[in-house]
């Protein structure tokens, strides 16, 4: 690892301590809003909703993609990572940002949830923490590109290694979508809770935050895609079906991901017909890169199963080695993805969109997506890294097949209700139901089953949390320190510029963003605005300084 271990070690566990309080929270949620205990007390269920959207949406991802950013870095390039200082700089800053969040709301006093939702403001100290943690993680964006430039400068004709190349279009793509979000809370939020200002425009937010709230689930994704990539095709005994084929993959994600946020704002008045079109447009070309994505890795895992006797049209699925962990979470994965991805283009389509926005449906489209499909290969990223990263044997294989079983089993146990009820018509993020009401009793039943898959989902994270805990426990081991990933079936010896680098990409991005976000921002920016008092965590009533 190139003596960075004690670096990835330390991204990972914070990650995974952010996680643990987030499963908790998710499955008291489900509880408090089932017949079985119908716990009817709004400030304490949306302090919980928004601190399990902090944990699971930026502390546990970022976390994670930092650690596996660096665990790439290190290992792809062969190299010590450059600038150590900054990236432990960087994630010092993540985790006191990430306290400074996080004790407010479970305070009870910034029970706004993750996407802020002006004029609500909560906490001074809840944004504080959060810009903490994005900064912090710009350091590591930075980290990840000098590491970057030195190698290429260094080989200067060589292929960037895909996994480096992947993670780094990861981090400039978490740049790019970290941009709204951060926008929004230095001119509008802090602003505001320092007294500076006196009313908020809440459009101009909502429009803001929507740069950051598409992008940033495929932040999320980039490493599940890259272990899907890099590690998969090695541990099915195979070889990469094309390395090009990845890299215009991850180019694809880096482009098409963020302009086209405002699919989440179809019903907001503040954005005209003409932008919200574009944005539909563009949402469909990010089916696009995940296509290719399920082609090439089920074409890796084809020629891994023929290589291992696998004879037939199908025979080869039955002939892979789904006995080891990272195999058998990318067939789970990729199950999930399906069924999500589904969802998806059914929330991206305008008319489609206006049936279930709002509704359980969006509930179960998303955890379906991030905290079943991705997810589960953050799963199988740690126990492929762990005895890389400790000198250690995994404490047990046997129990990490059992986890990732119990992780599929729960989120389609949750989530499949949630897609039914959603078409019932249950509204999403409601505190409480009445159940006795006969307009939603039909429902209830489904919401019990859906509570069931919760607490699943809390016994896999804790089979989790202990194999990774145990193998710390275990004797050290003679283990290759370095991990190996996978290598192409016909490796390249050049690639174009375009496929080796990000100075084109970014260009372009910039274009697409000016085009997509341009005319809402500046009719917002440069016309009569409609500004509001803020209403306070807290409070009873409008908060107008």
């Amino acid at each position: 690892m190139y003596r960075s271990q004690r670096l990835v070690l330390c991204h990972f566990w914070a990650a995974f301590v952010a996680f643990v309080p987030a499963i908790c929270l998710g499955v008291f949620q489900m509880v408090a809003r089932s017949p079985w205990l119908e716990v009817r007390d709004p400030k304490m269920y949306y302090s919980s909703v928004t601190a399990h959207g902090s944990f699971f949406g930026y502390m546990f991802p970022t976390f994670v993609a930092m650690g596996f950013g660096y665990a790439a870095c290190a290992n792809a390039l062969a190299q010590r990572i450059i600038g150590q200082r900054f990236a432990w700089l960087g994630f010092a800053m993540a985790v006191i940002g990430s306290l400074a969040a996080l004790i407010p709301d479970l305070l009870g006093k910034s029970a706004t949830l993750y996407t802020f939702y002006l004029p609500l403001i909560g906490n001074t100290w809840y944004y504080v923490g959060l810009i903490l943690v994005i900064f912090g993680s710009w350091v590591w964006v930075a980290v990840m590109l000098a590491n970057l430039t030195v190698w290429k400068i260094r080989h200067r004709t060589a292929p960037v290694p895909l996994a480096m190349f992947a993670s780094c279009a990861g981090a400039l793509l978490w740049f790019w979508t970290s941009l709204g979000v951060t926008i929004e809370l230095l001119s509008s939020v802090i602003p505001y809770v320092l007294g500076w200002t006196t009313t908020l425009d809440a459009g101009l937010a909502r429009i803001l935050f929507s740069m950051t709230l598409h992008g940033i689930v495929y932040f999320w994704l980039i490493p599940s895609y890259v272990a899907f990539y890099t590690l998969v095709p090695k541990e099915a005994d195979s070889r990469l079906y094309s390395d090009t084929m990845g890299r215009i993959a991850f180019i694809l994600f880096l482009v098409f991901s963020m302009p086209v946020g405002m699919h989440h704002i179809f019903g907001d008045p503040e954005v005209a017909g003409g932008p919200k079109f574009m944005h539909a447009l563009f949402t469909a070309l990010v089916a696009v890169p995940t296509f290719l994505t399920v082609f090439s890795i089920c074409a890796s895992l084809e020629i891994g199963g023929r290589l291992r006797g696998g004879k037939g049209l199908f025979g080869w699925i039955g002939a892979l080695p789904w006995d080891r962990p990272m195999i058998l979470a990318c067939g789970l994965s990729l199950i999930m993805l399906g069924l999500g991805g589904v969802g998806g283009l059914i929330n991206m389509s305008y008319g489609l969109d206006a049936t279930v926005h709002n509704t359980q449906w969006v509930t179960a489209h998303f955890h379906l997506i991030y905290g079943g499909a991705i997810v589960i290969m953050y799963f199988a990223i740690a126990y492929e890294l762990w005895p890389h990263l400790t000198g250690k044997p995994l404490f047990s294989v046997q129990l990490a097949r059992w986890q990732l079983w119990l992780w599929f089993i729960g989120l389609m146990v949750t989530t499949l209700p949630w897609h039914i009820v959603g078409l019932m018509g249950q509204p999403r993020r409601m505190a409480f139901y009445d159940y006795h009401n006969p307009a939603i009793a039909p429902q209830a039943p489904l919401v019990e089953l859906a509570s069931v898959g919760g607490f699943i989902i809390l016994v896999s994270a804790v089979l989790l949390v202990i194999n990774l805990f145990a193998t710390h426990l275990q004797p050290r081991a003679e283990l290759e320190p370095r991990v190996r990933f996978a290598l192409a079936v016909n490796p390249s010896v050049r690639v174009p510029k375009v496929l080796n680098g990000f100075a084109f990409w970014n260009a372009l991005l910039l274009i697409l963003v000016v085009v997509n976000y341009g005319l809402p921002l500046s009719q917002l920016l440069f016309f009569k605005q409609h500004t509001t008092p803020a209403f306070q965590i807290g409070g009873t009533e409008y908060k107008d300084k």
